[in-house]
């Protein structure tokens, strides 16, 4: 058994669309990011690759790399359950956090755990808090996500 953990944050953006768990969120602005900037994906992706001993995203999918600026962050979800499938690992659970003061994101969070459970093969828990009015994403400045996973050996 082999346990992960996560973070990602990106800062809001006018003109771009709110991608969180491969859904998109009605909302004012989207993320900043190379990628859709699905913050909770790639804190999940983070929170695998961590627990294969694989580094993290950046490492994996740079963003200097034009081949993945816009791709969808569940595209690159497969590719990051390839890997650690490549390494033996199957996927047990992730339990996650998304942390925005804006948009209310209680009527989503099921489809988001359906649309990563999909992708992983798992049980994946999404939940969401605010942090009342304080720090950046208090301010409305952003989002961020954190995740924690468990992998065991597939043999």
């Amino acid at each position: 058994m082999r346990i992960g953990i996560g973070y990602d944050v990106h800062r809001f953006e006018e003109g771009r669309p709110l991608i969180l768990g491969g859904l998109s969120i009605p909302c004012d602005k989207g993320l900043a990011g190379h990628s859709d900037a699905d913050v909770l994906v790639h804190a999940v992706m983070d929170a695998l690759l961590g627990a294969a001993g694989l580094g993290d995203i950046g490492r994996h999918f740079p963003d200097s790399d034009i081949k993945y600026k816009n791709i969808s962050s569940m595209a690159l979800l497969s590719q990051v359950c390839e890997k650690i499938a490549s390494k033996g690992y199957m996927v047990i659970n992730v339990d996650s956090v998304i942390i925005a003061q804006k948009p209310k994101l209680a009527p989503f969070l099921d489809e988001m755990g359906r649309n990563l459970s999909a992708v992983l093969s798992a049980d994946v828990n999404v939940k969401a808090t605010t942090e009342e009015g304080l720090g950046f994403t208090g301010r409305e400045e952003g989002i961020a996500a954190k995740a924690v996973c468990l992998l065991s050996s597939a043999y």
